[in-house]
């Protein structure tokens, strides 16, 4: 779908896309494949050509924030340190957008890899060598980790990709590896679904004083057994998203509402449905988030290639972007670029906006 693009000239960070090729791991799957993998194939190959593609499709998208999906791991390496090869990758790519050669785009200026912290303390070398690979303690593109959590009783609403135990954020074990987080100056992203927002609100009390990033505005969620029950589970988000937000280290992502588990729209993969459309339905979940935790403490996000089931990322942001036409210029600053820049420490792309 085309359509004009909204405030062409608002600086943008994107703070959270993957870059991945799964060409080769489809055919591993049973089939029928599950309906999250169907999504996938028109972007089964995600790297840097084609964000180049996405993000040169108008918008002022000045930087980027990798996000993890376990893809490009080193199959030398131990089960443990497999991990590493995806920031090496990642950190590759950085460099070669870092080269002007494709204009003023800085790709994956910061990166959020993956540590099992289920090793306990045996995270802290696997968390070094991640550390090692991005440069983190030298002003470097590695910012922190994400380990995520989903998991429903359900076996459809994730189905094969994902095998989070239930209550993982709570794990004695899981917590003894996250405190080297805070002790190493590192982030940590939170993906968990709609249901499973007490675990990381528990967390972020536990820790108070290590910056925790809510992903996707928590999933609501409305397909398999959640089916049309958007509404009647929006108050008890509500509730959570504003209990979450009174822990003044954790911020907020707002997207991902495309991803096919919210149903927001329901047809993909880029289902064709228009920014106005897109907007009405998302306007209560990031409107909540925002008068939340206040636009210092939220940033919009693409989290593409996944949120291409639901629509093409000109519209994505357009949507955004008519969410917010009421806001003022330093919300909207804060909101798409400032706060992103802040927490994950690549404030540098903001000089000169």
């Amino acid at each position: 779908m085309s359509e004009t693009i909204i405030e062409p000239d608002l600086p943008i960070i994107d703070p959270h896309h993957h870059l991945w090729d799964l060409r080769p791991l489809l055919p591993m799957f049973p089939e029928p494949r599950h309906r999250f993998l169907e999504t996938l194939v028109p972007a089964a190959h995600y790297t840097f050509d084609q964000l180049l593609g996405d993000v040169q499709t108008g918008h002022n998208i000045i930087g980027t924030v990798f996000m993890e999906c376990g893809a490009f791991y080193d199959s030398a390496r131990s089960e443990d340190m497999k991990p590493v090869g995806e920031v090496e990758y990642v950190n590759g790519v950085a460099a070669q957008s870092a080269s002007g050669l494709y204009g003023n785009l800085r790709a994956c200026a910061g990166i959020i890899g993956h540590a099992n912290l289920m090793l306990g303390d045996g995270a802290a070398p696997v968390l070094e060598a991640l550390v090692a690979a991005g440069g983190h303690s030298h002003g470097g593109r590695f910012k922190g980790i994400r380990h995520q959590g989903a998991w429903d009783a359900d076996p459809e609403v994730l189905g094969p990709p994902f095998h989070a135990p239930p209550q993982l954020y709570l794990d004695q074990k899981f917590r003894e590896g996250f405190a080297h987080l805070g002790k190493m100056g590192l982030s940590f992203d939170a993906w968990i679904l709609e249901p499973q927002l007490s675990d990381v609100i528990d967390l972020a009390k536990a820790f108070p004083y290590t910056p925790i990033c809510l992903d996707h505005c928590g999933t609501p969620l409305g397909m398999a057994s959640y089916a049309d029950k958007l509404g009647e589970r929006f108050e008890i988000w509500v509730s959570n998203i504003r209990e979450l937000a009174k822990c003044e280290n954790v911020s907020v992502k707002l997207g991902g509402l495309a991803m096919h588990n919210c149903a927001m729209p329901e047809q993909g993969p880029a289902a064709g449905v228009g920014s106005e459309e897109l907007a009405r339905q998302w306007k209560p979940y990031i409107e909540t988030c925002i008068e939340a935790f206040g636009p210092a403490r939220a940033m919009f996000e693409s989290n593409y290639p996944v949120d291409r089931w639901g629509a093409t990322y000109p519209v994505l942001w357009n949507a955004f972007k008519r969410i917010t036409s009421g806001a003022s210029a330093e919300e909207k600053r804060a909101l798409y670029a400032g706060t992103a820049a802040k927490f994950y420490d690549v404030e540098h792309l903001l000089k000169g906006q």
